[in-house]
This record gives structure tokens, C-alpha cells and sequence, in this order.
């Protein structure tokens, strides 16, 4: 069976992640900050769980070393914050440096650790959860911490998908679109089954003419 490891899995986006591909009896490793196996309310026969922060450079080292002789096909780097709300004369710089650590810094490093472990998998994918906010053409006048950090995420995985192509690794960008989550808010117009079911059905038909796309849910192409 191939392998999926998921950041942010105990809610969420994260959580439907594990459920559905559970449902198509994929190994699961699902990470997060502080795990208990009972949030997923499944059974656990195929499904690993390591804690980590993506922010903690000790915390990505164990789970490197934990998995170290294990392979990853898919690796959802799913873990965000929304950050500062507040915009343009109330800009906290603390806070936009912290949302710029999970949201930019947390994926890179968890890439840069697991990339081998990528590598020697059949599939070779990384997804990221970004956001079509993050398009600078699409863009208006509010967010500024959470627009900025996934532009910036944006950039960098674009970057990183251009050097890694000659190892064969296919990483895509993914607005989940906005989805009833404790970050979406609950009047928000997608169900998380629905766009988790979406980008699956995207990510199990990708192949390396993908990479370094910036694609939403429902397969559409978003701009830069």
C-alpha cells in the first residue's frame, strides 16, 4: 500500500485527509502538534501517529529520524495559522513573522527532511495547502500577513519544483478552497469532504507534467 504523510491532522482539512485516504486503505503517518489517536475516531491498523511542530527544528529532527527507513509517496504539508487579521496601521510584525514560520518556514523544512524519503517512494509527490489568496493578481486590499505568507509559500515551492524535478518529485500548490473550518469559518461555502475529495482525486491522477502547478480544488489553475 502507498504511504501519505499529513501535517495538521488532528483537524480540519487534516483530519478529512486521514479519513479518506484511510477509505482507500493507504498507509497513514499523521502528524501534529499534540496527538492523541482517539481525535480520529478510526480504526488505527494502518495509520501512524508521530507528534510534530513544524516550527520546532528538534521536533522535525526526531520525526526525520523516526522515519527514517520508511518511504513517503504523498507528503501534505497541510499545518497553517490564519495570523494577524488586523490590517494596514494595526500590523503586528510579531505575529506576521509567526504566521511566516508555520506557514512558510514549517513546509520548507518539513520538505527539505523528508525529501529522500520522497524520493525513494513510488509516486514522489509533495502537496502544499496554500491559498488563492496568496495570488498576487487575484489580490485586494485586506489580510496582509495571511495574503503575504502564502504568496510567499507560493514562490518558494514554485522554486523548489523547478530544482527538484530531476529527481522526478511532482509538487503542487492547492487552494483547498474556503471550507468550513475553525479557519473558514462555519457559514463558509465548501464542506471539508468536498474539497479534500477533490484534491485526492487530483493528486492520484498527477503525473510529473504537474509540477510546480498552483491549482484549486475542483482542478481549476489559479494565476500567480
Amino acid at each position: 500500500m502507498p504511504t501519505v504523510l499529513i501535517t495538521g491532522a488532528n483537524r480540519g482539512l487534516g483530519k478529512e485527509f486521514v479519513k479518506q485516504f484511510l477509505e482507500d486503505d493507504w498507509n497513514i503517518i499523521a502528524t501534529c502538534r499534540n496527538p492523541d489517536p482517539l481525535q480520529w475516531n478510526v480504526s488505527q491498523s494502518n495509520m501512524d501517529v508521530f507528534p510534530l511542530d513544524v516550527t520546532d527544528s528538534n521536533s522535525i529532527a526526531k520525526l526525520k529520524s523516526d522515519l527514517a527507513n520508511r518511504t513517503i509517496d504523498v507528503l501534505i504539508n497541510n499545518a497553517g495559522i490564519i495570523g494577524q487579521r488586523d490590517g494596514f496601521g494595526s500590523l503586528d510584525y510579531s505575529a506576521w513573522a509567526g504566521a511566516m514560520d508555520t506557514n512558510v518556514f514549517g513546509p520548507m523544512r518539513i520538505a527539505e527532511a523528508l525529501v529522500e524519503n520522497v524520493v525513494e517512494s513510488d509516486r514522489k509527490q509533495m502537496v502544499f495547502i496554500t491559498s488563492r489568496m496568496g495570488s498576487i493578481t487575484e489580490t485586494s486590499p485586506n489580510a496582509y500577513v495571511y495574503r503575504s505568507s502564502k504568496a510567499a509559500l507560493n514562490m518558494a515551492v514554485r522554486c523548489m519544483s523547478l530544482e527538484l524535478a530531476n529527481k522526478g518529485i511532482t509538487a503542487v500548490l492547492f487552494h483547498p478552497g474556503h471550507v468550513q473550518t475553525d479557519m473558514g469559518g462555519a457559514s463558509a461555502p465548501v464542506i471539508p469532504k468536498t474539497s479534500i475529495a477533490g484534491m485526492k482525486k487530483q493528486i492520484l491522477n498527477f503525473t510529473q507534467k504537474n509540477n510546480g502547478e498552483f491549482l484549486s480544488y475542483d482542478g481549476q489553475p489559479i494565476p500567480w
